[in-house]
């Protein structure tokens, strides 16, 4: 049976990768994108690469008739997201990728993107979308919140180490280099070829980034008490990819052991050989993630480093395994195109 998908927010980058995802997807069938600055185009000519495709032309969401739409793609703005979501039907399946519903606290919402929530009681029904450890909930849930790519990525390494006990809990250093695909497509200054290429820069670094609500949500629920990492994120000269390398206090082979045995049956994440460390470049246009593990010098200390696509398995990619899930779908349809190289 063919699914109805609309795409909200399709003129952005995780728009174009959800198309282009869907374009290999057995079951699935784009009925309705939506692009408002952009309405009444052909998505051929908002995104080239997508030009063989047949699609519907882009629309205004409030022109969209979600009658026939089994499950919505939400890939808009933060707090736009909310107040279009609210007024969705209630039949609606939806996967969120923006910020909206990520933190379950109201308050936590609005100490992190300074105002506040539109629509908290969806918020209290959104079910966390970092799909190897939310399965359960996620089929049986009409609303999912996709996490952020960065938040994604150092869960990965952290959440394994906390459920098997293996690592200090209050000496967790997170230094995370992101490919500029990751700011969004609208114009901003600082993202010119001119003004990024050629170097890098820390960003939000002392506590400040947005994602930080993310970890102190999920690792204080996992451990059971309040959990706080160090994180600070660096702005990349390449389009795609996100490099996570992770220092925790622990016992190396320990830490090795608790992460290959959690992941050994998942099928988008690969643990590599001990003291192999990934690239961006082995993942780039896919849906998997590798992670490497070695020891320090310094006894006691061990170095863990997780790379995925901030596009595909850190947005778009992660929302189709969620949307696989809540439409009884085997997880991986539309997901197993190889990462892209050279």
């Amino acid at each position: 049976m063919t699914q109805k998908i609309a795409i909200l927010g399709a003129s952005g980058y995780t728009g174009a990768e959800l198309v282009r995802l869907i374009a290999t997807h057995p079951s699935m069938e784009i009925v309705a994108l939506s692009g408002d600055r952009k309405a009444g185009m052909a998505m051929g000519d908002v995104f080239p690469h997508l030009r063989h495709m047949s699609l519907p032309v882009l629309q205004k969401i409030e022109d969209i008739d979600f009658s026939n739409v089994d499950l919505a793609f939400c890939a808009l703005p933060h707090a736009t997201s909310q107040a279009v979501i609210k007024d969705l039907p209630t039949t609606l399946k939806i996967v969120d990728l923006s910020a909206d519903f990520r933190l379950r606290d109201p308050a936590e919402y609005e100490k992190w993107y300074g105002k506040p929530h539109s629509a908290i009681e969806m918020q209290k029904e959104a079910v966390y979308g970092l799909t190897e450890f939310y399965r359960d909930e996620i089929r049986a849930a009409r609303l999912v919140a996709g996490t952020g790519c960065n938040a994604a990525t150092g869960q990965y390494v952290v959440r394994p180490l906390i459920e098997a006990g293996v690592i200090d809990l209050d000496e967790i250093v997170m230094d995370l280099k992101a490919g500029v695909s990751g700011a969004g497509r609208s114009l901003k200054e600082n993202l010119l070829h001119a003004e990024l290429s050629g170097g890098t820069h820390p960003y939000s670094a002392g506590g400040t980034h947005r994602h930080l609500g993310e970890f102190d949500q999920e690792f204080s629920l996992l451990a059971g008490r309040p959990v706080q990492v160090q994180f600070t994120p660096h702005l990349m000269p390449f389009n795609r990819g996100i490099l996570a390398t992770v220092y925790v206090r622990g016992e190396a082979q320990a830490i090795y052991d608790a992460l290959a045995t959690r992941y050994a049956d998942e099928p988008f994440i690969e643990v590599l050989p001990f003291g192999a460390l990934p690239s961006t470049r082995s993942v780039a246009g896919s849906n998997y993630v590798h992670i490497g593990v070695t020891a320090d010098r310094i006894a006691g200390r061990v170095i863990v480093v997780a790379a995925l696509d901030n596009l595909c398995k850190g947005s778009s990619g992660q929302a189709m395994q969620n949307a696989n899930l809540m439409l009884g779908n085997d997880e991986t349809a539309g997901l197993l195109l190889a990462p892209v190289f050279p």
